[in-house]
Order: structure tokens, then sequence, then C-alpha cells
């Protein structure tokens, strides 16, 4: 076993990371786009940091990367003031398409350090003052790093936002890629098949919750969401996050539960099912057929060329034909190093469907008596050719 297989929670290969990087390159050449500029705090929204350089942003902490068109990238994160980390090659196990790291102790808790990482990327930007800069992820770069670059020596800088181009790069998956989300799918499976082996009344939401991210944990996963919650049968019990998971389960609940983690390679998918520590209603069992129908007429629209605005109609249209609410949030998107990753399937989406997309659907809506919902992802292939990626069975558990 190698330094970086016994260090490194399933690195993707250098040969993967090299075709990303050509592709956005040669986008870049094709736009006349001189460097690219991307920033994220964390790994559940963060997908462009891990996508161009196998290191995941966490914590809160910023990371900066700046992505040359002809040279290797700058990473700013984490560090000491005035650290300067120079590689003379490409062959630094961690650091891979990297020439330099720089470190700054800067804090989102600590606003006057706002400027600290802008003031890093300047210098890493400064032979592109006149040049034009693609900007990923806007919602992601920080106000304060571009209220530097814009002063100064940067007030020719012709900044554009350059996402939609590395979106259409990112979202298509390659043969390791879908390798890896595969793994993903199968260790959630695993993971959900554990919950339900060991949920027992007596234990509170969040220690159940508990046992599906220790699953995850054992089998490469890094972060992820958990929600859940408990109620009587006959009542609409809508999962939540750890903050609302006190609820201690009584003999005869249900208990609905959202794995939302990484894992094989910091690639997401999500899985979502329903127990019941006892027997379910005939409604919720109704409820649950439906769904699942919902599940597979939204998977069969998922081809190559789809407009996500047609998709978002004729699943609503369906929705209302066999009367329950339409959607209003979001049943369908993308998944990938990004928890929600386009394309969404949705009204305001400008992304088509394309093969090699990773998707997840999960149909949910409540009645007085039941919390209806399921999660699987699927793999875009030919025409009427998708993949359900998940194994684990498609029905309400009665324990």
């Amino acid at each position: 076993m190698s330094f970086i297989e016994e260090k490194i929670h399933n690195p993707i290969s250098t040969q993967e990371l090299e075709r990303r990087w050509a592709l956005v390159r040669q986008a870049m050449r094709d736009r006349k786009i001189d460097v690219l500029l991307m920033q994220a705090n964390n790994d559940f929204m963060g997908g462009y940091i891990k996508y161009f350089t196998d290191v995941p942003a966490t914590n809160g902490y910023t990371v900066t990367v700046v992505f040359p068109v002809d040279d290797r990238m700058t990473v700013i994160g984490q560090g000491p003031f005035n650290m300067v980390r120079d590689f003379a090659s490409e062959d630094d196990i961690l650091r891979r398409g990297v020439a330099r790291f720089m470190g700054t102790p800067s804090y989102a808790s600590a606003p006057y350090t706002s400027h600290y990482d802008g003031e890093l990327a300047a210098k890493a930007l400064e032979k592109y003052a006149n040049a034009t800069v693609g900007l990923l992820g806007l919602t992601a770069i920080s106000h304060s790093l571009m209220d530097t670059l814009k002063k100064g020596k940067f007030l020719n800088t012709h900044f554009i936002d350059a996402s939609e181009m590395v979106d259409e790069i990112k979202c298509i998956k390659s043969e390791e890629e879908l390798s890896c989300i595969r793994r993903v799918a199968q260790m959630q499976d695993l993971a959900m098949k554990t919950v339900f082996e060991k949920i027992r009344p007596g234990m509170r939401d969040i220690e159940v919750a508990a046992i599906a991210e220790q699953v995850g944990h054992s089998h490469g996963s890094e972060q992820g969401l958990f929600l859940c919650a408990s109620g009587p049968v006959g009542m609409a019990p809508v999962f939540a996050n750890r903050y609302q998971q006190n609820r201690i389960i009584q003999e005869g609940d249900q208990f609905t539960l959202l794995i939302e983690n990484n894992g094989f390679g910091g690639f997401y998918a999500e899985l979502g099912r329903t127990c019941v520590l006892g027997k379910a209603s005939q409604e919720m069992k109704d409820e649950f057929e439906f769904v699942i129908q919902a599940q597979k007429f939204t998977a069969s629209l998922l081809k190559p060329g789809a407009d996500c605005k047609d998709i978002w109609k004729e699943y609503n249209q369906y929705m209302r034909d066999h009367g329950r609410p339409e959607e209003k949030r979001l049943h369908c998107h993308g998944q990938g190093y990004d928890m929600v990753e386009r394309p969404l399937v949705r009204m305001d989406e400008t992304m088509k469907i394309a093969k090699n997309m990773v998707l997840s659907a999960h149909p949910t809506y409540t009645t007085e008596r039941t919390y209806s919902w399921a999660c699987d992802n699927f793999l875009v292939g030919n025409q009427n050719a998708n993949e359900r990626m998940h194994q684990f069975p498609q029905k309400i558990f009665e324990l």
C-alpha cells in the first residue's frame, strides 16, 4: 500500500484529475478565459474545490483555488501567517496539480480577517490583472474576496461567471467517477439495512441515525446529513436534522430516515426509506406505492436532451392527475461532489439532461396521516435505459 492510499480516503486517480483539467482548460481556451477562481468552506456544497484538487474544503475554513489555463494551481487555505509552500514538480501526493500553497489564519467568525484570503488571492492572480478571470460558484465566493480583488491593479480585470462552462463538464461522470458512486450507493444500502436491523423502542432518533453514520465512516464516508423522525402511525413525522432528533421511539412507531452522505472518492448519493416497529397502515402502504410510481415516472423522463423545465411540468401534471400536491421545491436533482448538484429538475434550470449524469429522485408530500416519500439515485443512460443505483428494496419495512 502506498503512502497516499494509507493516508487518504479513496483518492481519485491522477489520470482522472488530468482528464478533468484537460477538459476544463480546453473549454477555457475556447472561451478565451485565462484563469479560474473558486472558493468554498465546506464539502457539502463545495464541489468545485474537490473536483479540481481532490482535497475537500471542510469545517467552515475557507479554501481558495486559482486554476490557470496554462500553469499549475495555487491553493490558499488554513495555515500560519506568511506560509508559502512551493512544489517543484507535480509529484506531491496531496497537492497534485498544485504549484503553490499559501496559508493564512482567517476565520468567518473574526470579521477583521476577512481580507486575508483576498490579499493572497491577489498575489496569486497578479499576472492576470488585465486578463479574463472566470468565477466558479458565485454564491460560495465571499464578498470580501471580490471586494479586495476589484481594487487597485484589478480595476481592469474582466471577471465573468464561468460556472456554467465547468458544470457542463463536471456533471457528466467518467467511468471512474461512476464506479465510485456505485460504491457509495452500496454503502448506503448497507447503512439502511443495518439501521433497520438495530432500531429498537427506547432509542432516541439521533441514536438510530448515528448507526447509519457509523456504517458510513467504516466504509470511507467523511461527511453527510442523516435526517430522520419518528412518530405514531397515523401522523406525518417530517424528518429533520440532529437538533430535532431527541424523541424516544415507542413500540408501534414509524421511523423515516434519509442517508445523504458522501463515500468512496468523496461523492454524494442519498437513500431514503421508512420502517414501522409494528404494522403500517393501509394508507401508508398505498401512498408509498404511489410515491414509487411517481419516482419511476420521473426516472422515465430523464432522457439525454430532455429539458428540466419540461420534466418539472410533466411531473406536476402527473401529481395533479392523481390528486396529489404539486412539487414546490425540488424533487429531483444531480449529485456528485455537491450534495445538490446541477441539473435541478425544475422550471429555473437551463441545463439539459445528458448521458452519464447521476440524479437523485425523491418525490415527497404529506397528508394529514402520512409522510410519503422515497429516495434513490439514478444514472442516465441511453433512451429509456436509466439505472437505479441503489439496490435496497422499495417498500415500507414492518419490523
